[in-house]
């Protein structure tokens, strides 16, 4: 039991570290360019959403976007309305990642390591090497992917672990655990990742995938919360917003539990349940800001007040009425 707990853990830190890491290489491959592309195509609602996925699926990160978007908030480059676009995209664009792991091309991760190592290899100028960091990064994370896959195939068998995968089928015991988790290991990518490969082993019921993949995403919002200590209003209404959207549509989603659940499968058809459960990660995204969009104004207008902008000595002398 040791043995599978510890592979189990390795494959995990791998996965993690993979993450980290392939974030800060397309970063760095990226330049600015992630900035620039929040601050020129943010123009109305719907640009901002679909920047925000769009630039979340080349980062591979909702969290890097979104602390992006914090800091141009707070910088006073974007306003309050634009990113709350950007963030609703970013929680689109997150889903993609699970869609690839569902896929089964974990095993195929062997390939990228080798192109990788000799993209290294070969290469004079440390930009290009880059690229090859890029498909090692993938590569590993893939390989993360490949080790936690086979170190939970023996534990479906042992009556513990069962008896608490069975419990996962309660939606509300599932989303605190899946919350819990990324609280821990602070990636959601991780935690629907894992989910899905126990679907995939047979070791958790779909209901409890889907379950685990709704904390998650409320886990994920410790990051950006984080990011807005000493930000100015602004950001602070930014990161309260992606706490608000997430928290509000895992609420209705669990009072809708069993209807989403039987639309989700509606929906997928004939696929692998690990492929469904990936389905379901975008399907409660895509929903959620299909739903939320409209009300943007409503929300806008009551986090604004809740935490209005701080009156200035010099706005108060202009209008001495303030003083009052």
């Amino acid at each position: 039991m040791s043995e599978i707990v510890l592979t189990l853990l390795g494959g995990l830190v791998l996965f993690l570290y993979a993450v980290t890491s392939l974030s800060d290489v397309i970063r760095s491959v990226t330049a600015k360019k992630p900035k620039k592309w929040l601050l020129r195509f943010t123009k109305n609602t719907f640009t901002a959403i679909l920047t925000g996925t769009l630039i979340t699926i080349i980062l591979d990160s909702s969290s890097v976007v979104i602390i992006i978007t914090i800091v141009l908030v707070n910088s006073g480059l974007l306003t309050f309305r634009q990113a709350m676009g950007i963030v609703m995209g970013a929680n689109i664009g997150t889903t993609i990642s699970s869609q690839i792991i569902a896929l089964d091309v974990a095993q195929y991760s062997p390939v990228l390591l080798v192109i990788g190592m000799t993209l290294l290899l070969i290469m004079q100028k440390e930009h290009h090497k880059r690229y090859g960091q890029l498909f090692i990064y993938f590569g590993m994370l893939f390989f993360g992917l490949f080790i936690m896959e086979n170190a939970i195939a023996p534990l479906k068998e042992n009556p513990v672990f069962h008896e608490w995968m069975a419990a996962m089928d309660n939606p509300i015991t599932g989303s605190i655990t899946g919350a819990f988790i990324t609280l821990i290991i602070q990636s959601s990518s991780a935690t629907v990742g894992m989910a899905i490969l126990l679907v995939k082993k047979g070791a958790l019921t779909l209901v409890g995938g889907i379950a685990i993949m709704l904390g998650a995403e409320l886990g994920t919002c410790s990051d950006t919360l984080l990011a807005t200590i000493r930000g100015n209003r602004q950001g602070i209404k930014t990161g309260l917003f992606h706490l608000i959207f997430n928290f509000t549509s895992i609420v209705i989603c669990l009072l809708l539990f069993l209807p989403f659940v039987y639309f989700v499968e509606w929906v997928s058809g004939a696929v692998p349940l690990e492929r469904i459960l990936a389905n379901a990660h975008f399907l409660f995204n895509f929903l959620g800001v299909l739903v939320f969009v409209w009300f943007l104004p409503v929300f806008e207008k009551l986090l604004n007040k809740l935490i209005p902008e701080k009156v200035t000595s010099d706005l108060k002398e202009k209008i001495p009425e303030l003083e009052e």
